[in-house]
């Protein structure tokens, strides 16, 4: 198994080496969007990328989590004192925190009040892929987003950009300045339960993918939203849902799954890109879901496709890491593999739900006891510092 491993990673730098083939990659790229150490935000003049920030901040900013059904917050609220305290780095929203009624003004609010109270800027995310994965649906009074195979099969991109243009000017209004999209996932298993199924990808076409992709890409930043590429390192290929327990895509995954991400990591463009809780032999011999695994994300994102951006888990609370790897473990092992940020939706039984504070005693924890090196921390808050900074 290791004689294949090995000549897997030969594989891949040979392949992340070659010039790409697809004359349509960069069409919408621009050049990389500059960095500023400024402070963050003129509300938070104090707040910029400094050594002696505390611990405790630099572990918050590791957490995203969902603020279960909250549709707004009211000064009791424990979630106040979560983001005063450090302890919180992003928002997830999903559909049950937008309120039935005055839609667009109360989720602004919310998504304010939720700014207000924090001490540093945050991340406020949501899914909005467009189809079946679209939070800001037309019922409430938001915009139409097609499926991401509907436009993949018309194949053209002014109506990419037509579409996405009026999502990224919704979210930009909202507050919204993260989209967990597009999906660069390839089309290859038409029977796909959780990809294909649900018109997720584009194309089972690398070039058509990253041409779409690109122009999702340029037209969010050119309202001031970010995105984030998933599912890493590819779950296109797929036949079970991770959702509902480990997926093994060793058999099916083809390299081609990685084009683009290495199309659209040259382009300069990336802001995040989120991992995928597949567990793929050909990439790591261990068996490790890609979120857990250092080879996956360290030896492969980031040393071979030379990815320098902040990298996001999909959800830890889905059954393929909640069942088999258990809390603590998982956020380490996380950890340690390369993942800078760790998202937990509770999109969970009330039970199953958890706090940011609990996530950020568990880290702090294992920073005290070594397990996890205060440098590990650092990388990963400059990172996230580094985009909250950046600018279009």
């Amino acid at each position: 198994m290791k004689r294949i491993h090995y000549f897997i990673c030969l594989l891949i730098l040979a392949f992340i080496g070659c010039k790409s083939n697809h004359p349509h990659s960069r069409k919408h790229s621009s050049k990389r969007p500059q960095t500023v150490n400024t402070p963050l935000n003129p509300q938070y003049p104090g707040v910029s990328l400094n050594a002696e920030d505390s611990l405790d901040l630099k572990i918050g900013q590791m957490i995203m989590i969902g603020i279960n059904d909250r549709t707004s917050l009211n000064p009791n609220d424990s979630l106040i004192q979560e983001l005063r305290s450090n302890k919180i780095g992003g928002i997830i929203l999903f559909e049950k925190n937008i309120s039935k009624t005055n839609s667009f003004e109360t989720l602004k609010k919310l998504i304010a009040d939720l700014q207000k109270n924090s001490t540093v800027p945050l991340f406020i995310s949501i899914d909005e892929e467009g189809g079946k994965v679209h939070r800001l649906k037309e019922k409430y009074g938001f915009v139409k987003m097609p499926s991401a195979a509907f436009l993949g099969n018309i194949n053209n991109t002014d109506t990419t950009i037509y579409y996405t243009r009026n999502l990224a000017s919704q979210l930009a209004n909202l507050g919204i300045n993260l989209n967990y999209a597009p999906v660069v996932d390839l089309a290859l298993n038409k029977d796909n339960p959780i990809i294909a199924k649900y018109g997720r990808s584009y194309s089972a076409d690398p070039a058509v993918v990253t041409k779409h992709a690109a122009a999702s890409i340029h037209t969010h930043h050119a309202y001031g939203v970010k995105t984030i590429l998933k599912h890493f390192p590819g779950h296109g290929s797929s036949m079970a849902d991770s959702h509902l327990g480990i997926v093994d895509v060793t058999n099916q995954w083809n390299i081609i799954e990685l084009l683009p991400y290495k199309d659209l990591i040259k382009s300069g463009n990336v802001d995040a890109i989120m991992t995928a809780h597949i567990v793929n032999a050909h990439l790591d011999s261990t068996m490790l879901p890609a979120t857990l695994s250092k080879t996956v994300i360290t030896d492969v994102l980031r040393n071979m496709l030379e990815f320098k951006g902040v990298v996001f888990s999909d959800d830890m609370q889905m059954y393929a890491i909640s069942k088999n790897y258990g809390l603590e473990n998982s956020i380490r092992l996380s950890i340690l593999a390369g993942v800078d940020v760790l998202v937990f939706g509770n999109n969970v039984t009330a039970s199953d739900r958890i706090k940011a504070s609990e996530i950020h005693a568990i880290i702090k924890n294992m920073v005290a006891s070594g397990q996890i090196s205060q440098e590990r921390i650092n990388e990963s808050y400059q990172r996230i510092m580094l985009l909250k900074q950046k600018t279009f």
